[in-house]
C-alpha cells in the first residue's frame, strides 16, 4: 500500500523554507514520501497570459525548494504541486491524502514578532490528522518530546503521534498537564485546595499515558503536572523541546487545553516546532 506523504506547503520564504527543511527530515526519519505545494491565488479578472506567469513563478519555488529538500535528504522521494486558491484552503484540500500537513508560522509580508501567520492560523486545528507549525529551532538537539495532555478529555490522537515520534527520533517523551485555577473562584472552593487538584490531575494522566506506555515500552516517560497558565507552562517547556504535541480539541474546569488561547498561544510563542493532533474523522 502506498504510504501518505508528508505535505509541506512553502511561498519561498524564509520561514517556510525552515519548515521545508523540518519536513524533508520528518520524511526521512518516517520512511515517507514527501510532497512540497505551493498555491497560486489568482485574482479576478486574470489573464491567462498572467496566470502562466505566475504559475511559471510558483513552479520555480517549488523546482528551488525541491533542490534544497533533496541536498539535504537526497533518499527522499520528492514530488511537488502547483496548487490554485488561497494556500489555506488548498492545504485543507490536501489534508485527506496526507501523513501530516507542515509549514511555517508565517510567509511573505511577514514582520519580526509578527502572530502566527494567517495561513497556519486557519489551517491549524481546522483539519484533520496533524499540523506542524514549524517555528524555533528545525534541528534535534534535546532528544525529549513534551506532550500537553489533558487528562480530562478523550484526546489520544495526540499522545499516539507523541510516542511514535518518540520512536522515530529514539526521544524520550515528558507529558505534562498544566492547570490552573482563577482567583475569581478561589473564594468560591474554599473547601478544595491547589495540592488536591494537583493529585487528581497526575492520578488522570497516569491514566492517559498508562496504554501508551505499555504499546511503547521503548520508550522513556516522564509525567509533570504544573500548577501554571497552560500557555506560559508549554512555552516554558518548549525551551527544552525538540518538539511539542498538542491535541487540537478540549477544554476543562481547571484550565486545562482551551483551543482558541492555549493552542494559539503556544503556536505563538513556543520555541521549537509544534504539532496540533486533530483526530480523522
Amino acid at each position: 500500500m502506498e504510504s501518505k506523504p508528508v505535505v509541506v506547503g512553502t511561498d519561498g520564504s524564509e520561514h517556510a523554507g525552515r519548515a521545508v527543511a523540518w519536513a524533508a527530515d520528518e520524511a526521512a526519519l518516517r520512511g515517507l514520501p514527501l510532497r512540497i505545494v505551493h498555491s497560486v491565488d489568482m485574482p479576478g479578472r486574470m489573464t491567462q497570459d498572467m496566470e502562466v506567469v505566475l504559475s511559471e513563478a510558483g513552479q520555480g519555488v517549488l523546482d528551488e525548494a525541491r533542490r534544497e529538500v533533496l541536498a539535504r535528504q537526497p533518499s527522499v522521494q520528492v514530488t511537488t504541486e502547483v496548487l490554485s486558491g488561497a494556500m489555506s484552503q488548498a492545504l485543507r484540500e490536501q489534508a485527506g491524502d496526507a501523513f501530516e500537513i507542515v509549514l511555517g508560522h508565517r510567509g511573505r509580508g511577514g514582520f519580526r514578532g509578527l502572530l502566527l501567520g494567517s495561513t497556519a492560523r486557519r489551517v491549524a486545528g481546522r483539519v484533520a490528522g496533524p499540523v506542524v507549525i514549524v517555528r524555533g529551532r528545525v534541528e534535534a538537539v534535546f532528544g525529549e518530546i513534551v506532550a500537553g495532555v489533558d487528562p480530562f478529555e478523550d484526546e489520544p490522537g495526540a499522545l499516539e503521534y507523541a510516542f511514535e515520534a518518540a520512536v522515530a527520533r529514539k526521544a524520550a517523551i515528558r507529558a505534562i498537564h498544566a492547570f490552573q485555577i482563577a482567583d475569581t473562584l478561589l473564594p468560591l472552593t474554599p473547601t478544595v485546595s491547589t495540592e488536591e487538584v494537583a493529585s487528581l490531575a497526575r492520578e488522570e494522566l497516569a491514566k492517559a499515558v498508562a496504554p501508551w506506555r505499555e504499546k511503547f515500552p521503548q520508550v522513556t516517560v516522564t509525567e509533570q503536572v504544573i500548577q501554571a497558565h497552560p500557555v506560559e507552562a508549554l512555552v516554558n517547556e518548549s525551551e527544552t523541546a525538540d518538539l511539542l504535541v498538542l491535541g487540537a480539541h478540549g477544554h476543562t474546569a481547571l484550565g486545562g487545553w482551551l483551543v482558541g488561547s492555549t493552542t494559539h498561544g503556544a503556536f505563538e510563542h513556543a520555541h521549537c516546532p509544534i504539532v496540533a493532533v486533530r483526530p480523522r474523522v
